[in-house]
């Protein structure tokens, strides 16, 4: 029984995976091909092929900061989680996307595995970490240091686009309209950078995923070639495959956006990102990069923002750990009800 929950809980982490991608990554092209900085297929085919790369080549720590969340003794009772957690995950992700909301993967899967580890084990089977942030030395581990970041992510995201947007308003002043060229090659490298960035961090999710249930199985604690292949294709596939919604969303329900916008927005939502993947934390991009809209937005003209939208993705934003932490709890106790944990 152990390895067959074992083997459909890798193959939901893959489902996962994919849904990230046109979730999540496929983020990365909305403001790019909004501002009309490339053509739909070129865009997302550019997206695609460096959040691949991102995911072959950004490393760990992301993985080991989520795979330390869950903190349960019993191997079974883990990779029961683990399938809670990811079919919670998923079960939001697909909802999201059927309405075209921009919601986050990332907060899914934080709320799943929050969720079905406390049901599992109580308060003890999560890493909480408030021990180590109240006493000395005071440092940021365990879910501390998660929703650190998810905050200040996005804090950058919008406060970097809004300075952005002021600052390149005053340099580009009395700027000719030709200028618009160079703005658009420019929006080439940092979509591309973006894109690395968030292939790193996104796929790192799924793998730490992977690296928690080896650790249940084995004892060990390593993140396996195969899945970050595994990991790094499913996410190119996703971006290319079933984004579309919510790049509309993001790229023209909020935001008119020019050239010069989207390169203020993914200046800010490159540096957040890159900085959190650096730290080990996993962040939401897709919250990222529409707060980072609505700060050049706001910036521009903020009478000309549909501030609805934003209302709606900061809504989303606040309920998806608490909603996903119910619905992967449920799960759960149905699924240890089934097995018998």
């Amino acid at each position: 029984m152990i390895f067959e929950i074992a083997v459909l809980t890798v193959i939901l982490a893959f489902m996962f995976t994919f849904t990230n991608g046109f979730q999540d990554a496929s983020t990365m092209a909305a403001t790019f091909i909004a501002s009309r900085s490339a053509s739909p297929r070129g865009g997302i085919i550019m997206v695609a092929s460096m959040s691949f790369l991102g995911a072959l080549l950004g490393g760990s720590a992301v993985a080991f900061t989520l795979s330390g969340l869950v903190t349960i003794d019993s191997g079974f009772q883990t990779i029961v989680v683990l399938l809670a957690a990811m079919v919670g995950a998923t079960i939001w992700n697909i909802t999201a996307w059927k309405y075209a909301l921009p919601s986050s993967s990332t907060h899914a899967l934080i709320g799943g595995l929050i969720g079905a580890g406390v049901v599992s084990a109580g308060v003890g089977g999560v890493y909480w970490g408030l021990a180590e942030l109240l006493l000395p030395p005071h440092h940021l581990e365990g879910l501390m240091k998660i929703l650190f970041f998810l905050l200040i992510s996005v804090v950058i995201g919008f406060a970097g686009s809004f300075l952005m947007r002021r600052m390149t308003k005053f340099l580009l002043m009395n700027a000719e309209r030709k200028i618009n060229k160079q703005i658009i090659r420019l929006n080439w490298l940092t979509a591309a950078v973006m894109s690395f960035a968030n292939g790193a961090n996104d796929s790192q999710k799924q793998m730490g995923i992977i690296v928690l249930l080896s650790a249940s199985l084995t004892t060990t604690m390593e993140v396996p070639v195969w899945t970050r292949v595994a990991c790094a294709l499913l996410l190119a596939l996703g971006t290319l495959g079933g984004g579309w919604r919510i790049m509309n969303t993001i790229g023209n329900r909020i935001f008119k956006l020019e050239p010069v916008h989207s390169f203020d927005s993914q200046v800010s939502s490159g540096v957040s990102i890159a900085l959190s993947t650096l730290a080990g934390a996993p962040v939401s991009s897709t919250h990222i990069v529409s707060m980072s809209v609505l700060g050049v937005g706001m910036a521009e003209n903020r009478r000309k923002v549909q501030w609805s939208v934003g209302r709606n993705i900061i809504i989303a934003m606040l309920v998806t750990i608490p909603v996903t932490m119910l619905i992967s709890g449920a799960v759960y106790l149905v699924i240890s009800l089934l097995v018998g944990v």
